[in-house]
Formats: C-alpha cells, structure tokens, sequence
C-alpha cells in the first residue's frame, strides 16, 4: 500500500459539477480523514453543525449564475455565520486577481482556480489544514486560560509536611510511579489529602507544567455531571447561550483530578470510560467529537469502588491504586507543628509567635 503524501482532516468540496466532485474524490479520499461531496451549497450550514469540517472547498459559481461568482460569496457567508473560524478555499473556472481579492476580504482563506494543478493544489490544502489546526489550538488555549483565571486548577505548590512512616511511604510510591504516564486511583477516608497527593504526582510526572484540572464531582449535581465533563454547544439546551469547552477537553495535553469519582452514576461511567477507550470526546449538542491526550486521576473511598463495572475501575486504575490514611493523629509533630505557625504568624504579633516556636523543640514528637 502506498504512503500517504498528505494528512488532512475532515474536507468539504462544495461544487455543482459531477466531473470535479469526482476527480476531487479520488485524489482526496485517500489522504483525508473524512470527505463529503455536495453539489449545492444550500444546506451547508446544517452540515457544518454535524461534520464540523477542517476545510471547506467551495465553488464560486453554480448554475444559477455561471460566471459572477455570488452564489459563492452567499454560501461564504453563510458559512462564516455558523463557524467564523471556518476555513474556506475558493474555486472558480474564471479565476481573476479581482475575484481571489474579493474572496480574501469576504473571509476566504486561500483561492484556486479551475483546471488546477495537483501539487498546487495539495499544497494549499495542506497550508489550509496547518491554519485549521493552529485556529483550533488557539481556541483551547483561550479556554485553558479562562480556567486558569477562574481558578478551577487552583495551586499546585502545596506542600506534604511530616517526617512520619505513613508520609514517607507515601513519597517512595509517588518516586516509583515518576515515570508512570497511567492512570491512577487514590482511596482514602475524607481528611487523608487525596487532592494533595494527585498534586504531587502531577508534580513528579512528565506532564508537569501543563493543565492540571480539578473538578470535584462531590459538589455538582448529577444531572450537571455530563456538561462540566464533557462541555456543550450553544444551543444544546435552554441556558447554553455560548459554547463550553468541558473539563476533559480543557485538560487536553495535561492531568484531569476526578475527586469524589464515587459519585458517578453508572449512564455517566460508561460515557467516561468510551472517552477513555476511544480517546476522544463529544460535547453535547455536537455530533463531531475531539481528540484528547489526558492522564486521570481519579480518587474515593474505598466503600465506592465495590459498585463498579470491572472495565471501569480497571480504566481508573491502570497501573496503581495508593491507599491513604490519616498520616497524623497529633500536631506534635515538630515539622508539622514548626509549617502551621509559619502560616498563621501574620495573624499574630511577632512576639508571640517567638514565644510558641522557641517552645517547639520542648513538644513531644508522636508516630502514626
């Protein structure tokens, strides 16, 4: 079998003639993702809802007008109302600097004209896709930005204080699972720091430095489960006034902490174990789903996981499940003790807080 010398996404080719759509198909067919052919524009924005192309090609004259080029221009249009991202390439058979500047302003991205040149023509593609995948990185940056801002990552710096057996366990299977990319299920009553481990795993991984997302399913209603995880597109349902990139997509490159994952129904399971198998998710209201490269984290007491499907909790934990414990019974621990007064010390005098860390050395230290 022969290598593909292109790699493109999912392609639309708009044009009235049945010759080109199938010269069109026979040379794009087998270099792209997904290819549909239409022979009218007319119906192109309902398409654009379901296909969610990467490249739209568009004729600029069809039946109705053989030469002015404004049908194109109309579906132009139309297309940019339902996506303003979309990339479209022009086609024409009365090709002209006029025309390709027209088209330019009007919101196109690139024009060829007919009969073209295959090796010109792949390589506009080719540049369309780039721009296409750079638009859509754009966008999820945008989107990682606005959780950062909104604190849903909240801060990735907390330390683990104590000197104790339970704490140094603890440190020497996070060492052992440094270079673990799997994901990982952490069991512990409320209290052990669940979040503060699935932190430091994050930290000592090779994803570190990019999105670690929180969501606590504890706090959200179940029947809002599948629009924080998933997202949504305007228009899903009736407070969607604008898309919502979800969760998992928003972690895309990075770490997703699933705490509380307990309280997933078994409907919700099973959608979050297909995102995990198949690498990819769909929003809701959309019929295109995108890919995703997320670690997971996920965390509960270990009274929850008795209920779960077999190919569930083996996705969840993949390579290690940690079991956590109160690692202290007392403060008297002299690091533990020493790390609260230094934060609560610019609530006190500086006198007093003299006073209590020269009296440290005098607590009694107690084991786990």
């Amino acid at each position: 079998m022969m290598e593909k010398k292109q790699s493109f996404g999912k392609i639309v080719v708009v044009d009235d003639n049945q010759d080109v759509l199938f010269a069109l198909r026979l040379l794009l067919e087998p270099m792209a993702k997904e290819l549909k052919l239409m022979r009218s524009p007319e119906n192109i924005g309902k398409l654009i809802q379901s296909f969610a192309p990467d490249i739209i090609l568009l004729d600029m004259n069809f039946t109705r007008d053989a030469s002015s080029g404004d049908e194109g221009f109309y579906a132009l249009e139309e297309i940019l109302a339902e996506d303003p991202q979309a990339i479209v390439v022009f086609m024409t058979a009365y090709g002209d600097t006029d025309k390709a500047v027209k088209a330019i302003k009007a919101g196109a991205t690139d024009f060829i004209a007919k009969p073209w040149e295959k090796e010109k023509l792949l390589a506009t593609l080719t540049a369309a896709q780039r721009l296409s995948d750079s638009r859509k990185e754009v966008c999820q940056l945008k989107e990682q930005v606005e959780v950062l801002s909104s604190g849903i990552l909240g801060s990735q710096d907390e330390p683990i204080i104590g000197e104790s057996a339970p704490i140094r366990e603890i440190f020497q299977t996070v060492e052992r699972l440094r270079g673990a990319d799997a994901n990982i299920l952490l069991l512990g009553e409320n209290g052990t720091g669940k979040d503060v481990i699935a932190k430091l795993l994050y930290r000592n991984s090779a994803r570190y430095g990019r999105p670690f997302v929180n969501i606590d399913l504890g706090t959200i209603p179940e029947n809002l489960f599948e629009s924080e995880l998933f997202g949504f597109e305007k228009g899903a349902f009736t407070d969607a006034r604008q898309s919502k990139a979800g969760r998992i997509e928003i972690a895309n490159g990075g770490t997703l902490f699933l705490d509380e994952i307990g309280n997933l129904s078994m409907p919700m399971q099973a959608k979050l174990l297909t995102a995990i198998e198949k690498r990819c998710v769909s929003r809701l209201g959309s019929t295109s789903s995108s890919s995703i490269d997320v670690r997971i984290i996920s965390a509960t007491n270990a009274t929850c996981i008795g209920g779960w499907k077999k190919d569930f909790s083996d996705r969840i934990c993949c390579i290690a499940s940690i079991q956590l414990r109160f690692a202290f019974r007392h403060l008297g621990n002299a690091a533990t003790t020493s790390y609260f007064w230094r934060n609560i010390s610019s609530h006190a005098t500086r006198e007093s807080t003299k006073k209590r860390c020269e009296a440290l050395p005098a607590r009694r230290k107690t084991s786990c």
